[in-house]
């Protein structure tokens, strides 16, 4: 691929960035009556002021707006952060028990309390960000209390890895799902993988040692227990003993974690140790590029060992591929990863991007049919994904063009 489509790249991802994804949550999405923002809000922009709330949509929406201040240095990006920051701390933190709740009305009064493991992570990978960009002493301290719980009660001592939830008072919950579709597993890939996002950030703002030990420890863990070795696939759900409850393949994790594994094991600074993940991020871009990527340049949603199953291509992992193959191409220079990112985007502009009313749609079909019925903004549907992707593609491309 030539310096010019590199550079167009580049221009592209940074315009859609800064025009589109960041001014539609800082213009569109503010709850003005009630704090914070908006729980839902329908793809013609449609708001329901009454939708409840999620931490994990507050933790993420915080996440992106730090970020952005320490990429791009507007404040209004950090002024977006300090209001996403002041909602946590008001009504998601249990000043009981501690750690986030999961849901509260749009008035901010408590309706889940449960503590899933997975929003502590994200509240941790937040409120660690904002630290950063804020100065705040007060949220570092917040990321590490919540990190220090994780430990105390989420993590599985005999077997390793994490527990997926605890009752609001941390004894652990019999219903464990993350979501009604999910399975009532003691252990999922999902928690663990965003614990693994949450660790590496918070070890880039507070080098502890027993951080830095549980955050090598969770690695080997994915290696050996999570990555199933000749398929190069992350296996889902897990007994605590780590038995395999399902052959499912979820090709946007996959692609996403083989980006973050590299990430966390970049930040131990340990060689060799990076030289084994870095051969499994490749084995696991390989995978999906051969058996996840459709040929329009989209990822599929799901499959198993046998194939593809769930031929809807969401945006998320349109998002994570972006920067999954081009992590891979930093690895190992060979053209179809390069290529694979850049058709990532192509799929993107196409299909994905919402010309008329701004922001991603959330899915098309296998006919690239919109699924309007899903949300533009919610629980699950936030600036998390495009929005990293694109600051990830900007440094990294700035990396290989400036090399």
């Amino acid at each position: 691929m030539n310096p010019e489509e590199l550079k167009k790249y580049r221009f592209e991802v940074e315009k859609e960035i800064k025009t589109n994804i960041l001014p539609f949550w800082t213009y569109k999405t503010l709850d003005k009556e009630n704090g914070g923002f908006y729980g839902s809000i329908l793809n013609d922009l449609t708001v329901d002021p009454y939708a409840a709330k999620g931490s994990v949509l507050c933790s993420r929406i915080l996440w992106t707006f730090a970020r952005a201040f320490k990429v791009f240095g507007d404040k209004i990006h950090l002024d977006s952060a300090d209001r996403a920051y002041q909602y946590l701390i008001n009504y998601f933190i249990d000043n009981d028990f501690g750690g986030v709740y999961w849901k509260v009305s749009y008035g901010g009064k408590p309706l889940e309390m449960k503590k899933q493991i997975y929003a502590q992570a994200f509240a941790v990978y937040a409120l660690a960000e904002y630290s950063h960009a804020a100065g705040s002493a007060e949220a570092l301290h917040l990321a590490t209390d919540i990190y220090k719980l994780i430990e105390k009660y989420g993590f599985e001592k005999k077997y390793g890895g994490y527990y997926d939830a605890c009752n609001r008072d941390w004894s652990l919950a019999t219903d464990m799902r993350l979501s009604e579709g999910d399975m009532n597993a003691p252990k999922t890939m999902n928690t663990c993988l965003h614990i693994l996002e949450a660790y590496t950030n918070l070890l880039r703002y507070w080098d502890n040692r027993n951080l830095r030990s549980q955050l090598k420890n969770l690695i080997i863990t994915i290696k050996t227990h999570i990555i199933d070795p000749p398929a190069y696939h992350f296996k889902l759900f897990f007994r605590e003993d780590w038995e395999k409850l399902s052959d499912t393949v979820s090709y946007g994790h996959d692609i996403e974690g083989s980006w973050l594994l590299v990430e966390a094991a970049e930040i131990l600074d340990e060689e060799s140790f990076l030289e084994d993940i870095k051969k499994i991020a490749l084995g696991m871009a390989e995978t999906i590029y051969k058996e996840g990527v459709a040929p329009d340049g989209g990822l599929w949603y799901e499959g198993d060992l046998k194939g593809v199953n769930k031929f809807n291509s969401d945006w998320w992992p349109q998002a994570e591929a972006m920067v999954g193959f081009l992590n891979a191409y930093q690895i190992s220079p060979e053209e179809h990863f390069l290529q694979s990112s850049l058709d990532s985007w192509n799929f993107v502009k196409k299909y994905i991007i919402d010309k008329k009313y701004g922001e991603w749609f959330w899915s098309v079909d296998k006919n690239r049919n919109v699924n309007q019925k899903l949300e533009k903004v919610g629980l699950w549907k936030c600036p998390y994904h495009n929005a990293r992707a694109c600051m990830e593609v900007l440094e990294r491309l700035d990396h290989i063009i400036g090399s």
